[in-house]
């Protein structure tokens, strides 16, 4: 991925290179392949292919394990900053990059850099072959026996529907070395159905977030394929650990459904699609326990949860302790702001603030709430004494864009 671009296949750069695979020292014929070398051994199974061809338009590719099987694949994008439709990888064939968001560090500007639609096996030999103006050329090679490994999990799941600020968010059994970053971002193929403009975020070492410019339009189609099985995480020599397997998303942007907090008038608003749907009232944090403002998405949400005081240092018996049974709350921040009911503080709610931090609501308006909501609808807090601290949550949209972009490894 680059460091930014529209969000429909978003990936490329440096490929990995054996010995003997130095692009720099190809022969004039019309195609050669420079990565992997011919006889290569050790290679990993996040394979880049590159070649290169007087009209790599029309090469065709053809992988093929040691059993005979076909292994199909796809250019990775070209260009950094051009999109004009989401489009899945197309199979083996005329190498005619899809529509694409990013690129980084690509091969030399003759070359193509190929990438397979599957994570190669552990410890096998493949034969890769490249046909283009009338000319053939060959590699055989073997990948890598199988490392320590660690799973990549995504926050976004196959089939959900998210809000129109939900990032597309990757989590890592381990810490990513940042001299290994830009590796891992080039192996995030993300779209977008419509196309948007985004840009991947490296939110911790063991986090990174794709955020479009804008929210998300409503009813987009979001498909992610993060092909790290086999891409190496960093650690020690000889003891480094690799993404065990490429992950798959598929997911939907609901309508725009957004929530606005008011300090000033102890009112939220509720829109879906830029039409009002309710204006409700609210208690936010005292003034020893003020709430945050600050741009927020709901993170979690449970139709009840047990509110324990102790969690956060203050025990259930003290003054300002307690153990409660709450009903539908949804989360915004990690240090424990929510959304929720609070049929204790009706009286105060749109009067005054008695709350330990969250956005107190009435139970029915609650639960109304709870039914229309998803992971990743915005909260937008105003007028509180304090801002929330970058982190404190899936807080992607409390950075501008132009800082947004500059968490990109690329």
């Amino acid at each position: 991925m680059s460091g930014l671009g529209l969000s429909a296949c978003s990936g490329s750069g440096t490929a990995w290179k054996s010995p003997g695979g130095d692009s720099s020292k190809a022969p004039s014929s019309a195609v050669h392949i420079t990565s992997p070398a011919d006889g290569a051994q050790d290679v990993p199974t996040a394979l880049d292919l590159v070649f290169s061809a007087k009209t790599s338009a029309s090469a065709t590719v053809t992988l093929k394990d040691d059993s005979g099987a076909t292994i199909t694949g796809s250019p990775a994008p070209a260009s950094p900053t051009t999109a004009s439709a989401a489009a899945s990888a197309p199979a083996s064939g005329p190498a005619s990059a899809p529509a694409s968001s990013a690129a980084s560090s690509p091969p030399a500007a003759d070359s193509v850099r190929w990438i397979p639609d599957k994570q190669l096996k552990w410890g096998t030999g493949y034969t890769a072959t490249v046909t283009a103006d009338g000319a053939t050329s060959s590699v055989k090679f073997t990948t890598m026996a199988k490392p320590a490994t660690t799973r990549v999990t995504s926050q976004v799941g196959d089939h959900q529907v998210v809000g129109v600020g939900m990032p597309m968010i990757l989590q890592f059994g381990v810490d990513i070395p940042k001299n290994k970053r830009a590796d891992v971002q080039r192996r995030l193929f993300m779209s977008s159905d419509p196309p948007q403009e985004g840009v991947w975020n490296w939110f911790s070492s063991k986090e990174i977030h794709y955020r479009p410019k804008e929210y998300w339009q409503a009813g987009t189609k979001l498909t992610l394929r993060a092909a790290l099985g086999g891409v190496s995480f960093g650690g020690q020599s000889g003891k480094e650990t690799y993404g065990e397997r490429d992950l798959t998303v598929d997911a939907t942007v609901g309508k725009r459904l957004i929530m606005e907090v008011d300090n000033a008038t102890k009112k939220m608003t509720v829109t879906e699609d830029g039409v009002l749907l309710k204006t409700m009232p609210v208690s936010l944090g005292k003034p020893s326990s003020p709430s945050d403002s600050g741009n927020f998405i709901v993170m979690v949400k449970n139709e009840w949860e047990w509110f324990d005081s102790s969690t956060y240092g203050v025990p259930v018996d003290s003054a300002d302790g307690y153990r409660t049974k709450v009903q539908f709350p949804q989360r915004i921040t990690w240090s424990g702001q929510y959304i929720h009911a609070a049929p204790w503080s009706v009286a105060d709610q749109g009067r005054r603030n008695v709350s330990h931090g969250c956005v107190n609501i009435s139970l029915e308006l609650a639960q109304w709430l709870y039914g229309v909501t998803h992971i990743g609808d915005p909260v937008i807090v105003k007028g509180t004494e304090e801002r929330v601290k970058y982190g404190d949550g899936w807080t992607d949209w409390e950075l501008p864009w132009e800082q947004y972009v500059k968490g990109s490894a690329l």
